[in-house]
């Protein structure tokens, strides 16, 4: 049996939908002849940005807003929907200017990552951003973001904060480092 060859999917129906997201339930029989139902959460297919904003070559920009799944106020870097049409480096950039205030000269893609893929079709594109300048553009937050300045290299401090919690922030900040040839 090849790991390779994907199940077939024999159904596939939606189980629930809201404006945000669709539930679907696909029934799966793999390679083996073993049959199984999963159900995946899709979102709007529009794809997503998150980007690592340097202010300067020592100084990232990070933001806190309040995150309605964990009802908590975390702490990372700016993110957000790709709009309809809209390129990647586009949405990028609209992003840094809506939530911190600036615009980049130069956008470096990173790399494409999943949140949890097993359950959820949803990537996000990863970027760094430099050559940095005031631009601001209204947003569609409903309060002001906390801009939050931070060293790159007390990055060991921001893995103990306990708001810098989120999976793609870290791998951001991850990526950024090995992009930015800066060691732990």
């Amino acid at each position: 049996m090849s790991k390779s060859v994907k199940p077939e999917i024999l159904d596939a129906r939606v189980v629930a939908q809201s404006r945000l997201f669709t539930v679907e339930q696909l029934d799966l029989r793999f390679s083996n002849g073993a049959q199984r139902q999963y159900e995946r959460m899709k979102g709007a297919n529009r794809g997503a940005v998150m980007v690592v904003p340097m202010l300067d070559p020592e100084t990232m920009l990070l933001v806190r807003e309040y995150a309605a799944g964990t009802h908590s106020y975390e702490l990372g870097f700016p993110k957000g929907l790709i709009d309809p049409g809209e390129a990647m480096m586009d949405a990028a950039n609209r992003e840094l200017q809506e939530e911190i205030g600036y615009a980049a000269r130069d956008l470096t893609h990173l790399m494409q990552v999943s949140l949890a893929p097993g359950y959820f079709a949803s990537r996000m594109e990863i970027l760094l951003a430099r050559e940095l300048y005031p631009s601001r553009l209204t947003g569609d937050e409903p309060e002001p973001l906390e801009l939050v300045p931070w060293s790159i290299y007390e990055v060991d401090k921001l893995l103990s904060q306990n708001d810098f919690s989120e999976s793609r922030s870290i791998s951001a900040l991850f990526l950024a480092l090995k992009q930015l040839k800066l060691g732990l």
